[in-house]
């Protein structure tokens, strides 16, 4: 059954297109692979190169300009994203500037891919730094890399006390001295948060993604996914349909 969970959950992270839920907008999960500081899924997405992208359409007559002004869309989306994802908007937004100016200079459409891949991995970096950015020691460091790797399984403070080779107890002070909350408080978080996401950009049932981030039974995961969000898994994914497929109309 582990294995079941462990190929359910990487289908979900390096799924293709053709299973994403078609009234959804697949930009969406773009913008919030970079925001979440996922490395090696965003390396993935942008392996079509930007100029070869379907669906993009015609903003100049010129075919080149028309591409820079998508990849100046791109960028200044991103930064929105990472902002909210709690990067500083001087940051940001210097960055966005920084991207901007060098396409321009650009001179024919690889050129232009290969920056967008720079600028995605750039920003996607620099989130998966921020999210550790309370984080001082390696140990807990290491141990909130493995969470994120390990979310379709059980993690426990003992399996994460071997990995780190602390005790239990020293583990679990360091772990909420660093990051404000408790190992099961961040396991739990980070686990609604890929929840949300999954309800949002494929079409697992709630049953599967509870089964497939290691809840104890569906019941459970309903319950934890309502009192951190305020809705059930059925009425998140209704209420937050409308607003993708709104966005998917406007792009």
């Amino acid at each position: 059954m582990s294995l079941q969970k462990e190929l359910f959950y990487q289908e979900f992270i390096q799924r293709e297109n053709d299973i994403l839920r078609a009234p959804y907008n697949p930009e969406l999960e773009f913008y919030s692979v970079i925001k979440s500081g996922n490395l090696s899924r965003i390396r993935e997405l942008c392996e079509i190169p930007l100029a070869k992208k379907e669906g993009l359409g015609t903003l100049s007559n010129n075919p080149l300009q028309s591409l820079k002004y998508h990849f100046v869309i791109t960028t200044a989306l991103v930064a929105r994203y990472c902002i909210e994802g709690g990067m500083e908007v001087a940051t940001a937004y210097s960055l966005s500037d920084f991207y901007i100016q060098k396409v321009d200079k650009a001179k024919t459409d690889t050129e232009i891919s290969k920056l967008h891949v720079s600028m995605c991995e750039d920003y996607t970096n620099r989130m998966k730094k921020l999210r550790k950015k309370k984080v001082c020691s390696k140990h807990i460091a290491r141990c909130i890399d493995y969470i994120y790797d390990h979310l379709h399984t059980r993690i426990t403070i003992d399996l994460l006390a071997e990995h780190t080779g602390l005790s239990n107890a020293y583990l679990s002070r360091l772990f909420k001295q660093e990051t404000g909350s408790s190992v099961s408080e961040y396991i739990q978080s980070r686990k609604i948060e890929t929840a949300q996401n999954m309800l949002l950009y494929s079409e697992y049932s709630p049953a599967q993604i509870a089964s497939t981030l290691a809840f104890p039974s569906q019941s459970y995961f309903t319950e934890i996914f309502k009192k951190r969000t305020g809705l059930t898994p059925t009425k998140y994914r209704a209420l937050h349909f409308r607003d993708t497929e709104l966005s998917e109309e406007e792009s």
